[in-house]
């Protein structure tokens, strides 16, 4: 099965909560309401540098994923 690159996901025990799953590597969880990120991926110590500098973006990718989501379902 494909997946998409980003994945909506809320959960009624976290009612405020807004949730980004990143489905490619490094794979990743982001919280919107506080910008948690929980990674799915174990990372060495070699990773760490390029993990830092590409987290920004990814976390920004994540956030126009949803923002682009949003403004779909409100123009329907």
């Amino acid at each position: 099965m494909e997946l998409p690159r980003f994945i909506l996901g809320d959960n009624t025990d976290y009612p405020n909560a807004i949730f980004v799953i990143h489905t490619e590597y490094p794979r990743f969880i982001i919280n919107l309401e506080n910008d948690e990120v929980e990674w799915l991926e174990e990372f060495g110590k070699e990773d760490q540098s390029e993990l830092e500098s590409e987290a920004g973006n990814l976390i920004e990718a994540a956030t126009a994923f949803y923002d682009r989501e949003v403004s779909r379902y409100e123009s329907q």
